[in-house]
């Protein structure tokens, strides 16, 4: 629906919109009242309890004698200055030094099952195997290319150890990971 906002006539919408007169004013009149007496009596209730705060029993005063011995037995105390430090003590640091942990390891745990040695790698071509060794020896550790032949031809394969227990050949393991060689296995000797 379009309208025609140029030709229309300018009081239409006036006559419309005449607004009737309210009753409110009697409302408004309930709520100022009722400010009005609960402000004078909360003045009141202020006007009231204005002289009270002194009129408290006074304690008896002691001698001037009294008073010059107390003066003098008592040091001024800086009202800013802070209480003294507390002392701490820490009991556990003590217990630590001499507390000892006894753990029970059964004898056949302690035995290692064999030597170990760690293969990191098998390759076709000699050369490779021999680039992987050199990389090991730059990081500390004596590596050995050992030639097998199977069905499958002959490999290179890249070998470290023997190791008397697995925990030597894992320290290795983890400083050639650090390195970025990867892939290294830990076997028993064969």
């Amino acid at each position: 629906m379009s309208r025609d906002y140029a030709n229309r006539k300018p009081g239409a919408k006036a006559r419309q919109s005449k607004k009737k007169p309210t009753q409110g004013t009697s409302l408004s009149f309930v709520p100022l009242a009722l400010v009005l007496v609960l402000l004078a009596g909360f003045g009141y209730f202020l006007w009231s309890i204005n002289g009270s705060a002194g009129d408290t029993p006074a304690a008896p005063k002691a001698s001037a004698a009294q008073e010059k011995i107390t003066e003098k037995a008592k040091p001024k105390k800086d009202p800013n200055a802070l209480p003294p430090k507390p002392t701490e003590e820490w009991t556990y640091l003590k217990e630590l030094e001499t507390k000892s942990v006894e753990v029970d390891i059964p004898a056949e745990a302690m035995v290692s099952a064999g030597p170990y040695q760690m293969q990191c790698g098998s390759f076709r071509q000699e050369s490779q195997a021999n680039q992987m060794k050199a990389m090991i020896a730059f990081q500390g550790i004596n590596a050995q290319v050992r030639q097998s032949s199977g069905s499958n031809g002959v490999w290179y394969r890249v070998i470290l150890g023997p190791y008397d227990n697995k925990r030597a050949a894992e320290r290795n393991k983890h400083t050639l990971q650090n390195a970025k060689i990867n892939g290294c296995q830990i076997w028993l000797w064969q």
